[in-house]
């Protein structure tokens, strides 16, 4: 191998790239492990689709010999070694997991286009200073275990294993018990694995690059979020005999708390609000329900915002609490996650790499969360954005060109010759 340094004196930005065709093929062969009649993905985390996909990505990194470790909640850990043995390893990653009908890039493109920078690297003899990563993190979504960013949290101790590990979904099986029943629990301690500066490509999950015709997006923060668990609890009984003014029926409150949700989330046009599962107990077409439950999904870029959209939401509820009085309205917060800013360093490398290759490049701000979120927190870290085709995703129609999929793992690599090389 040669240093980098040697090969920059007679190259320029640019003229190391990633083999697009490569990266291509394998997101389409990564879509095929669950995939979805409508064209998606389905692999829920910690299941047996989802360690098909790990496998198979794992397959590939072996091929190129790389060093393997994993930690006791599950995040994968892939390392090509670099010239000092004390530097702090540069560390891109994203997750393979996916929503019930999610797309084939959402995460995915993320960790392949990090395989992609490490063979690059490889390929074009390129010996960097400090070693590089790719992280595959436990439980980006959220989808089956709350809370999302589920194995960034635990690594930047955001949240402990102890509670993770007791976390259940909707069928009662425990985070604890699949990482046990897939061998993870033999793994590092969480945190062990040092990370010095990171990395993340993403797909935006909106529709501003591609209406503004931009194929790189320098993300320089993300909004903060606030999640809910609500209930409103009433007395279930059969649907004929009991006349409407006797029922303890809590549909009508569920009317009320729908337009309170979105009256809150329409204070501003940066707000967001959202109710993403809905669920009546029994479920029964005869029975009137005893009990709904549902969830709040909370957003805004300024943490002052959110707070204040988070007060109106609780004050409304008191307010619909005073005026219910046959039902009982519960509220708990689940997940609060911060207004989160990106490394100025590392970004200004992104917008200087996507001018150098001639992309065009704006600055966004994050809507979606993302383990760069955490990581932000602990260390100097960014996130790139490429479009996504009519801003879907979370959607079997999720769709990245293989264009705007190379230029955003060529970025990823410039940054990372600059950070790993120490130029």
């Amino acid at each position: 191998m040669v240093l980098w340094m040697n090969k920059r004196a007679v190259m320029g930005m640019g003229d190391v790239s990633i083999n697009s065709e490569r990266l291509w093929r394998r997101l389409m062969a990564m879509a095929e492990i669950g995939a979805t009649p409508g064209g998606g993905s389905h692999r829920l985390t910690l299941t047996d689709e989802d360690e098909a996909g790990r496998q198979l990505f794992l397959g590939w990194c072996a091929e190129r010999g790389y060093d393997v470790q994993y930690d006791q909640v599950g995040n994968l850990f892939v390392r090509r070694a670099g010239g000092s043995r004390n530097a702090q390893p540069l560390a891109i990653g994203s997750h393979l997991d996916t929503q019930p009908r999610g797309g084939r890039f959402d995460g995915i493109l993320g960790v392949l286009a990090a395989l992609e920078v490490l063979e690059t690297l490889d390929d074009n003899g390129i010996e960097t200073d400090m070693p590089v990563d790719i992280v595959v993190w436990t439980n980006e979504e959220g989808s089956r275990f709350q809370p999302a960013m589920m194995g960034s949290g635990v690594h930047c101790g955001v949240h402990s294993l102890e509670a993770v590990r007791s976390t259940l979904d909707d069928k009662g099986l425990s985070v604890g018990a699949e990482l046990d029943r897939l061998g993870y629990s033999q793994g590092l301690i969480p945190g062990a694995r040092s990370i010095g500066q990171y990395l993340e490509l993403h797909i935006e999950q909106g529709p501003v690059l591609e209406d503004a015709g931009t194929v790189i997006g320098a993300v320089t923060g993300g909004q903060a979020i606030r999640w809910y668990e609500l209930s409103l609890q009433g007395q279930e009984t059969h649907a004929g005999p009991v006349p409407m003014t006797q029922r303890r029926d809590p549909m009508p409150a569920l009317a009320r708390v729908i337009e309170l949700v979105y009256q809150v989330g329409l204070q501003d046009e940066a707000a967001r609000a959202t109710i993403g599962v809905l669920n009546a107990q029994p479920g029964s077409i005869n029975v009137m329900p005893g009990r709904i439950d549902l969830t709040v999904d909370l957003r805004h870029p300024i943490e002052t915002r959110l707070k204040e959209m988070d007060a109106a939401f609780r004050a409304g509820l008191d307010d619909l609490q005073a005026a219910e009085r046959k039902i009982v309205i519960s509220l708990e917060e689940i997940w609060h996650s911060p207004v989160v800013l990106f490394d100025h360093t590392l970004t200004e490398a992104v917008r200087q790499s996507a001018t150098g290759r001639g992309l065009p490049v704006q600055d966004v701000i994050s809507g979606a969360g993302h383990d760069a979120f955490h990581m932000a927190r602990a260390v100097p870290s960014a996130l790139v954005f490429v479009p996504c085709r009519d801003g879907l995703s979370h959607n079997e129609a999720e769709y990245t060109s293989p264009e705007h999929a190379a230029a955003g793992a060529n970025v990823l690599l410039d940054v990372a010759l600059r950070v790993a090389c120490g130029r």
